[in-house]
């Protein structure tokens, strides 16, 4: 499959409020797959939650107004929104547990 780059864009995202213990990689997972992006969510140790979305913009932005609710539990406080040049290495959109450096703004 060939996918076209210059339709895609890709966002890093921190989650930062009560976002641990509340299944939030859970619902963002599903929220994802249902929204059409790709990428993954992971918690990070200082209780944030740390994303990768990539898509079509609308979905993606669509996806960002989903984290921005956060899960049913959730109490979003804030999200750092950074733009990435999208690479298309994603097939579905996951939670990882790779790793714990961080990647900070």
């Amino acid at each position: 499959m060939v996918i076209n780059m210059t339709s895609r864009i890709r966002r890093r995202v921190i989650v930062t409020g009560r976002v641990q213990g509340v299944a939030f990689r859970a619902y963002s997972r599903s929220a994802a797959r249902k929204i059409g992006v790709v990428g993954w969510v992971r918690n990070l140790p200082d209780g944030s939650v740390e994303t990768v979305v990539e898509g079509d913009p609308e979905r993606v932005t669509l996806m960002l107004a989903w984290l921005k609710r956060g899960a049913p539990q959730s109490r979003v406080d804030d999200l750092v929104i950074v733009e990435e040049k999208p690479t298309g290495e994603f097939a579905d959109f996951d939670i990882t547990f790779d790793g714990w450096e961080s990647w900070r703004v």
